[in-house]
């Protein structure tokens, strides 16, 4: 009996020393790969970075090379047309016949063009209302006056020197100008306006450090000039990225710019940021830089960074981590073998230990597994929600239609993932069946940035033990494709039961007009001309044809199931349309861009009353467009060849919700009084309904999806299939 006491002792003693000793290797294991890789870590990355400022010193160079390209042909320009360019005035050197220079801008237009250069100005000095000559590719020049305040005095400037403006933002673009002095200081300037975006896009935009890296290049006042994400260009880089997101102090960055980039130096470190090619959260990026020095009269430096996620070199340091493996591995076995003397005593017990933990294990990795693959791979919005209107868990789906993580949101309320007025009422909801421990079923609107989408869902109480409800399931579907169609069919069905009405209505009408037109003309002739009464009797006339011209437009909507067999090019008919309207638009600072597929199939249709259609959209249009904006024409062939779709989209106002489903209704008109009649869309619904086609309108005020413009869209029977390239016009 002592002896076995004295064996037992002596096997937990022994139990004790294998453990230590165990422990400690494990510890020595970890604490070296930890070392190793944090090493190998360090050494990857600063080799990464400086294979980043290689790149960015490349890039330096190709724009200052460009730069200077530019210099050269800005002094070429001054020294070419200076013999042709002097008249004089009161004493005074000035521009002469600004025409007569036309061939020289625009070769040179057409060997800068590519490096951005959208305009070559010349400025007269004089104190006030500068005379300033503009010439644009494509054989235009234009003439104007004014002060360009942001340019220098010619005087201050050296001979044969460039001097580089600050960048300028306008609406649409961000803009650089260089000038230098014709060689008499005194006549004035040659001045390049050059479209940043255009110079760099070519240089920054292939740039690829690794596999999702990028580079981004800021001015000497600390605004961004190129960047992968269009929303920072132009805008200054310390604010932009607190305002993208305030939860970051972006301080590491916001040095490098500050105390580096701007002051001209270069280097290599790392800064935190809050997202990534698209992925937001904490991200750690290695950042190489080095500046872009623009060498002219007032020298000014600009910065160029080459970025990439620490994470892109994790692929490197592979072969030290499987080192550290392997090592750990060779420890572990060490370990193994010291304690399997140990083991071995309680070999059966263990055993039959793991057993039952084996079997209770794999019943629950089957439960999961069973939930997961249900829950969430389901493309259907599933979530519970605890008393206090927190989420208890969530699939993929839910948070991934915001753009979201799950997990970011566990123990969160309601309204940290849906808009306030949907998350009100699913809480609502979600207290109902607390209250009444039943299921609910509703409809519920989510307005968001890609427009009102509306889900079916229905709520369940969870109960546990007690019989009380724990938790509340919420599975919902998305049916805002069935939501719209049967807007559609709505629609459809009440502008079919219009034409039918239209019809009957004109034709009723139509009698006492003719009686009405009939006798006019029998008293018109019998009238003196010049006679108070003849007047009185052609203002009847007149508002009798206007009253009989709309009650053919209330029959050509009518009549849209008749069929035709005539054809036509649509290409030349809005191309024709576009040619009427040029002035217009021009005249409301309207730009156009239109891209037309070439070649079209023909189409069912008539061609003066496709362009009356044409016509009536893009006045709709320019109507929308009081301050001016972007007017969009497409056409293109359908996938399935059967037909062309034609879409004309601006800028605008918008369209809102409550006016929308009655655009197409007869005398409705969203204009002042006075302005519209009502019958355009009307009756160019009439017109594309009667050749077998289609018209639908997309519209956003801006109020909810941060979108504003509005987009029709017609669809057109072809008469054979053809396919081709794309014709970009561009005006």
């Amino acid at each position: 009996m002592q002896k076995s006491s004295r064996r037992t002792k002596a096997e937990r003693n022994a139990i004790a020393i294998t453990l230590s000793v165990a422990f400690l290797f494990i510890l020595a294991a970890i604490a070296l790969g930890l070392w190793h890789t944090a090493e190998i870590r360090n050494i990857v990355s600063r080799q990464f970075n400086e294979e980043q400022l290689v790149v960015a010193r490349h890039v330096a160079g190709l724009v200052e090379r460009e730069l200077g390209f530019l210099e050269k042909e800005l002094k070429l320009i001054s020294r070419e047309i200076a013999p042709r360019a002097l008249r004089s005035e009161g004493g005074r050197p000035m521009l002469s016949d600004p025409e007569s220079m036309q061939p020289i801008m625009q070769k040179s237009l057409a060997r800068v063009v590519e490096s951005g250069v959208q305009k070559i100005m010349l400025i007269e000095a004089g104190e006030t209302n500068q005379k300033a000559y503009h010439y644009i590719y494509d054989d235009q020049w234009t003439s104007s006056a004014g002060e360009f305040s942001f340019l220098p005095d010619p005087g201050e400037l050296l001979p044969d020197r460039v001097w580089f403006s600050s960048p300028l933002a306008d609406s649409s673009r961000l803009n650089l100008f260089m000038a230098t002095p014709l060689p008499a200081p005194q006549m004035g300037l040659v001045v390049f306006d050059i479209n940043i975006s255009w110079f760099l896009n070519p240089f920054a935009k292939g740039i690829q450090s690794g596999k999702t890296g990028y580079a981004w290049i800021i001015s000497e006042d600390g605004h961004f000039l190129y960047h992968p994400k269009t929303e920072f260009i132009g805008r200054d880089a310390f604010n932009v990225r607190k305002e993208e997101d305030p939860r970051l102090s972006f301080h590491t960055i916001n040095f490098i710019q500050k105390e580096k980039m701007l002051k001209g130096l270069e280097g290599t470190g790392s800064y935190e940021s809050g997202w990534h090619r698209g992925v937001t959260g904490h991200v750690e990026k290695l950042i190489a830089f080095t500046p872009i020095r623009l060498e002219g009269h007032y020298p000014r430096t600009w910065s160029i960074a080459v970025v990439a996620p620490i994470s892109e070199i994790e692929g490197l340091v592979e072969d030290a981590r499987s080192r550290q493996l392997l090592l750990q591995i060779l420890l572990l076995m060490a370990v193994v073998s010291a304690a399997c003397a140990v083991l071995f005593l309680e070999k059966r017990w263990s055993r039959y230990l793991e057993i039952e933990v084996k079997d209770r294990t794999q019943a629950l990795m089957r439960s999961e597994e069973k939930y997961r693959s249900l829950v969430e791979s389901a493309e259907d919005f599933i979530f519970t929600v605890e008393k206090n209107g927190d989420f208890y868990s969530l699939n993929p789906f839910t948070a991934g239609f915001f753009g979201e993580k799950p997990s970011d949101y566990i123990g969160m309320p309601l309204s940290s993932l849906f808009p306030e007025p949907a998350a009100k009422k699913i809480h609502a909801l979600v207290q109902r069946v607390f209250r009444h421990g039943k299921s609910i079923r509703d409809i519920v609107d989510l307005p968001g940035k890609r427009g009102r989408t509306w889900i079916n869902a229905n709520f369940m109480p969870l109960k546990d033990k007690k019989g009380d409800v724990s938790t509340v399931l919420c599975i919902a579907r998305d049916i805002t494709e069935q939501k719209n169609l049967e807007s559609r069919l709505i629609n459809a069905e009440k502008l079919a039961s219009m034409g039918t009405l239209a019809a009957g209505v004109a034709h009723e009408i139509n009698n006492p007009l003719s009686v009405i037109l009939g006798f006019s003309d029998l008293l018109i002739r019998s009238a003196d001309p010049e006679s108070q009464d003849f007047e009185d009797l052609k203002t009847i006339e007149r508002q009798g044809l206007h009253c009989k011209q709309i009650v053919e437009n209330l029959l050509s909507f009518a009549r849209h199931g008749e069929e035709t067999s005539e054809t036509t090019d649509l290409n030349k008919c809005i191309r024709e349309v576009v040619k009427i309207v040029k002035h217009t638009l021009d005249m409301n600072e309207i730009e156009l861009d239109m891209r037309l597929s070439k070649p079209l199939s023909a189409v069912t249709g008539d061609f003066r009353q496709l362009q009356q259609v044409f016509l009536n959209l893009i006045n709709n249009a320019v109507a929308a467009m009081p301050d001016g904006g972007i007017l969009g024409i497409s056409a293109r062939q359908e996938e399935a060849g059967n037909g062309v779709v034609v879409t004309f989209s601006d800028t605008g106002t918008g369209i809102s919700e409550a006016d929308i489903n009655r655009i197409f209704d007869p005398f409705y008109t969203t204009k002042p009084e006075g302005e519209g009649t009502g019958l355009g869309l009307f009756v160019s619904y009439g017109i594309i309904s009667r050749y077998g086609g289609s018209i639908a309108c997309e519209s956003h005020t801006g109020e909810t999806s941060g979108r504003q413009g509005t987009t029709f869209t017609i669809t057109l029977k072809s008469v054979p299939e053809r396919k081709g390239n794309v014709e970009n016009t561009d005006h």
